[in-house]
């Protein structure tokens, strides 16, 4: 075959109504795409970076990567939650290495020595008292906008940040049909009760448009399909607004064996009960909701192939201070993301194929996943 037979052979032909197309291959392997979704995407939107419980004291900090950046967010003596770049402002060196820690009352560069409050303030430097032209407030690490809701800390590196209730809220109400329906779930007051970290060797775009579908999920899926048995069908939770999965005829709670799960959470209203509801928040986080806990999941892209991601099973403080027995309700969705991160790793094998370099289409079930395309289209081009 000469190589204009097979490129012809390759051409796509006009798409039926019933497909839609994809992305093409190159946008899950470019290093120059990934780059500008890291810019424009991740640095420009708001992230969610750390759970706030993680640093309950003074002096707790975490680092967290953010697009390009690495930050420290960190608890202040007055109890408040800041974020800065871990950044030097001398010589640019990393201040923390460390991807958690305490300190007693400031950071200092290991470098020259340059310390900041936890305020972000320069509190001192070797010999900046024998250069008093030296504003110390011009010279503390650069501030990264931070703000708590569900819980955890959300980051933006924008100078301007976006609204947050026009994008981060906005996008669970355009699910739940409305941002009053994840109130009854009391996320910001659940305790964490298990956490599981994963480091998946594909593009962060898999994992979003495997999570938002379930055509997979009677081919991969069979614990939760046995649980939620409409997901066989193949029509994902957030194809609907407002609708949530319900559980089987014989199935007593979200466990890996449908058996008996743990003490509601009282707010979760009747028509929510017996129900599982699954948000994604755009670009990294993914929010499950079921009567007794809720998974929350962050994505932190590395590279073009390659996602760090956070799993964290979310109880009611009483039930993860009696030390119940959680190993079921965890096992079931660990297995889920296990199935999913094999198949998104699968996908990404071949987005380099020269079968791909169009993209692959869509099915009925899956064409709002087109529209997550179109949003990452508008911002990267």
């Amino acid at each position: 075959m000469t190589t204009g037979e097979m490129a012809a052979e390759l051409v796509s032909p006009p798409l039926p109504a019933s497909l839609r197309e994809t992305l093409p291959g190159r946008y899950y392997t470019d290093p120059t795409i990934f780059a500008a979704e890291q810019a424009l995407i991740f640095e420009t939107g708001w992230s969610c970076a750390v759970l706030a419980a993680d640093i309950p004291a003074p002096g707790d900090f975490e680092t967290v990567q953010v697009g390009r950046e690495s930050v420290i967010v960190a608890r202040g003596r007055d109890g408040a939650v800041r974020a800065h770049l871990n950044v030097c402002r001398h010589r640019g060196a990393r201040i923390c290495t460390e991807d958690k820690g305490t300190v007693r009352r400031s950071f200092q560069c290991p470098y020259h020595a340059w310390t900041y409050g936890l305020d972000g303030s320069l509190v001192s430097a070797p010999h900046l008292r024998e250069m008093p032209d030296v504003d110390r407030s011009a010279f503390g690490l650069h501030r990264v906008h931070s703000r708590e809701w569900l819980g955890y800390v959300w980051l933006c590196l924008a100078d301007e940040p976006p609204s947050f209730e026009d994008t981060v809220v906005a996008d669970v109400a355009a699910r739940l049909g409305s941002p009053d329906a994840i109130v009854g779930y009391q996320v910001a007051d659940l305790a964490l009760g298990r956490r599981i970290s994963y480091d998946v060797k594909a593009n962060w775009k898999q994992i979003v448009e495997n999570f938002m579908e379930c055509y997979h999920c009677g081919t991969i899926h069979p614990e939760l399909t046995e649980v939620l048995p409409e997901f066989a069908n193949g029509l994902a939770a957030q194809y609907f607004v407002g609708h949530g999965a319900a559980f089987g005829d014989e199935v007593h709670g979200f466990t890996v064996d449908g058996s008996e799960g743990l003490a509601r959470i009282p707010g979760v209203g009747a028509d929510q009960d017996r129900r599982y509801y699954a948000i994604t928040v755009r670009p990294q986080v993914f929010v499950n909701l079921v009567p007794d806990h809720v998974v929350f999941h962050r994505m932190f892209p590395l590279a073009a192939d390659r996602t760090h991601v956070v799993c964290d099973w979310l109880y009611l403080p009483e039930v993860v201070a009696s030390g119940a027995d959680i190993d079921r309700s965890v096992e079931l969705f660990h297995r889920v993301n296990q199935q999913d991160f094999d198949a998104c790793e699968r996908c990404q094998l071949s987005m380099d194929s020269r079968s791909y370099a169009r993209g692959g289409v869509l099915v009925p079930s899956e064409h709002h996943i087109g529209e997550f395309h179109d949003w990452v289209r508008a911002r990267v081009g």
